[in-house]
């Protein structure tokens, strides 16, 4: 698969990784990042799952390759813009801060080529549960996750079945009323805040539901996730947007049969080491 020449975007958006989670797709998202590239790249959130990490420690090679990838491509010269979640808050200290070349922000307006104002955040500031209930968002974690545990055996059972990824962990989610209801009323709420700021869109993760849409005249992108729907948003140089689905697009790019894995030879510095911390950003200012 790696024969294949990478796109080039003007800019990508993905979220909602949770590396140091056994539900990340880690092995999907190199495989995304190996064959796509941009000008800019935006980390929407909930990239490394502290909550999880905090329970159980849980970091194979794979979560410190994608590190390692990303970290790459900010020295290669693509801009990297970290706007932190709820399962990363703890990079929100240091919100200001560039860590190896990656810029640190809560928030960010991205001008598209055409023009289009867009605003770019995680979205759980418009989670009430997480907002006024945390206890409870930390219980429907823990249910979650046996949900994604769930779903990875499931997964395997087709992979050996000969047939591809899907995702069964969000078809259930999608089945359920209340889950649909606060989907819809999280899409409205930020899109309505865009409208407030007198912006054309929002770009955000958090629910793990990928879209492109337009309510009320306002673009409302998600980009989806990284251990469910494995998606990513791209804009390409014309200033469109596209919602990319990456288990489809290996779904046509290889046979459904089983094959056996094959270990990729990567010999990379520990994670730790990896991440340096500046005071400001090379000219002095926040980014």
């Amino acid at each position: 698969m790696n024969e294949l020449r990478p796109t080039r975007w003007r800019t990508v958006w993905i979220s909602d990784l949770h590396l140091g989670t056994a539900g990340c797709k880690a092995d999907f998202l190199l495989d995304f990042l190996d064959h796509n590239e941009a000008e800019t790249l935006y980390l929407v959130g909930d990239i490394v799952d502290g909550w999880q990490l905090r329970k159980h420690w849980h970091w194979p090679r794979a979560h410190n390759d994608v590190i390692q990838r990303i970290l790459r491509k900010a020295r290669e010269g693509t801009r990297v813009v970290f706007v932190p979640g709820n399962h990363d808050e703890f990079a929100r200290e240091f919100i200001g801060y560039a860590f190896g070349d990656i810029e640190i922000v809560d928030e960010e307006v991205h001008v598209t080529a055409d023009g289009r104002r867009l605003l770019v955040l995680h979205g759980d500031q418009f989670d009430g549960v997480i907002q006024h209930s945390k206890w409870l968002a930390h219980l429907g974690d823990t249910l979650y996750q046996f949900a994604l545990w769930l779903n990875h055996y499931f997964n395997r059972m087709r992979h050996r079945l000969g047939l591809h990824y899907w995702s069964l962990s969000q078809y259930l989610k999608h089945k359920v009323k209340n889950a649909v209801a606060f989907i819809t009323d999280f899409e409205q709420a930020l899109a309505g805040e865009a409208r407030r700021r007198g912006l054309d869109g929002v770009v955000c993760g958090h629910i793990h539901k990928a879209e492109l849409r337009d309510i009320d005249g306002v673009l409302y992108c998600n980009d989806g996730d990284w251990v469910e729907s494995l998606s990513a948003l791209a804009e390409d140089h014309t200033g469109q947007l596209h919602l990319m689905d990456w288990a489809a697009t290996l779904a046509e790019r290889t046979p459904a049969t089983p094959a056996a894995r094959t270990p990729r030879p990567i010999s990379l510095p520990a994670l730790p080491s990896a991440l340096r911390r500046q005071s400001k950003l090379p000219d002095g200012s926040n980014p």
